[in-house]
C-alpha cells in the first residue's frame, strides 16, 4: 500500500518530468520481469518525478487485468520508493475497478485511468464510471481526458467535490480552449499533466496555461535529453527547445508518423538502439522494419553524447 497521500503524489508529479516505461516482453511475449527491473533501476537514476507502469507507452492495451497488477508490483519493487509509481486502469468500470484495486494492492502510489474501451458515452455515465474507480481506492487517481472519454469543466467540477482522490488531470486532445476552461475553473485543485503523443512539441504552451509536467516517451531511450529538454520547457529557454525539437524530436515524429501504432513501437525500437532490447510490441502492433530502424538509430547517434552516454551503461 502507497504511503503518500493522494494530494502528496499529485504535488510530487507536478513537480518534474515524467515518463512511461517500456513493458519488456521476451519473444514469446511473455512479461522480461528481470529486463523491466534492469531498466526501472536505470531510470530512477535520472531527474523523473514519477513513473507510469503499464501505461499506455508499457502497452496497457495488451496486458491481461491479471498482469497489470505484476507489472506494477515489480515497478514498485525496483523502484524502491526512489520515484512515485503510477499504474494505468481501463477498459468498462468493473475491469477497470478490478485493476485498480490490483494495482493498489501491488503498492501503486496512484492511478491514471484511461478512457473505456470501444465505447462513447454521455457526461453523466463518463462521470459515473470515473467515480466508481476513485471509490474503489484510496490512492489518487488522474483522469486521461482524450478520444471516447472528454469530460467537460461542469463535469470535471463534480467528480472533484465527490471524489477527493481526484487529483489529476492529464490532457490528451490538444483542445486548448477547452484545456483553458478546465484550468480557469478548478484551478490548483488538480494537478495537469499535457498527454499529447510526444509532449515535447506542446510543452513549452501547454506550461503558460498551467500545465507543469507531460509524460515523455522518449525518456524511456534518451533520458539526458528528455530532462534536458524539460528544464528548458520550466525556464522557456526558446533556443533550447527549438534545437531539440527540429534536431530530434521533429524527425522522430516523421518516423513515427508512418505507420499506425508506431507511438509506442518506436520507443521499444529506442530502446533496442541504446543497447536495452525490450522484445517486440504485442500484437496487433507491428515493430519498425530495417530502414526504420536505421533512420532511428542515426537520429539517436547524432544527439550531443551526454544526451546518450549512459544510455548503454
Amino acid at each position: 500500500m502507497s504511503k503518500m497521500t493522494p494530494q502528496e503524489m499529485a504535488a510530487k508529479i507536478g513537480s518534474g518530468l515524467l515518463s512511461f516505461p517500456v513493458t519488456p516482453f521476451k519473444a514469446d511475449y511473455s512479461f522480461d520481469e528481470a529486463t523491466y527491473r534492469a531498466n526501472m533501476d536505470w531510470l530512477c537514476g535520472y531527474e523523473v518525478a514519477g513513473l507510469f507502469a503499464a501505461g499506455g507507452t508499457g502497452e496497457f492495451f495488451s496486458l491481461t487485468p491479471a498482469e497489470v497488477p505484476e507489472v506494477v508490483r515489480v515497478a514498485v519493487d525496483e523502484t524502491r520508493g526512489r520515484v512515485p509509481v503510477l499504474a494505468g486502469t481501463g477498459y468498462g468500470t468493473a475491469i477497470a475497478r478490478e485493476i485498480a484495486v490490483g494495482a493498489e494492492k501491488a503498492g501503486a502510489d496512484g492511478l491514471l485511468l484511461l478512457p473505456p474501451y470501444l465505447t462513447h458515452a454521455e457526461q453523466d455515465g463518463l462521470a459515473a464510471h470515473v467515480e466508481a474507480v476513485c471509490k474503489s481506492v484510496k490512492i489518487g487517481v488522474i483522469v486521461y481526458n482524450r478520444d471516447n472519454a472528454i469530460l467537460q469543466p461542469d463535469t470535471l467540477a463534480r467528480l472533484c467535490e465527490r471524489c477527493p482522490n481526484l487529483v489529476g488531470y492529464k490532457d490528451g486532445i490538444g483542445d486548448i480552449e477547452l484545456m483553458t476552461r478546465v484550468y480557469s475553473k478548478m484551478g490548483d485543485r488538480l494537478t495537469y499533466i499535457g498527454g499529447l503523443p510526444t509532449a515535447e512539441t506542446f510543452a513549452l504552451p501547454y506550461l503558460d496555461m498551467g500545465v507543469t509536467t507531460y509524460s515523455s516517451a522518449v525518456f524511456n531511450f534518451v533520458p539526458e535529453f528528455a530532462t534536458n529538454f524539460y528544464a528548458a520547457v520550466r525556464k522557456r529557454d526558446h533556443a533550447t527547445i527549438h534545437a531539440g525539437l527540429k534536431d530530434f524530436i521533429l524527425p522522430l515524429i516523421a518516423i513515427r508518423n508512418r505507420k499506425k501504432g508506431y507511438a509506442v513501437s518506436i520507443i521499444k525500437a529506442g530502446m533496442k538502439v541504446i543497447g536495452r532490447d525490450s522484445g517486440p510490441v504485442r500484437l496487433p502492433l507491428t515493430d519498425l522494419d530495417a530502414a526504420e530502424m536505421a533512420e532511428l538509430t542515426a537520429l539517436v547517434k547524432a544527439l550531443p553524447a551526454a544526451a546518450v552516454s549512459q544510455a548503454a551503461e
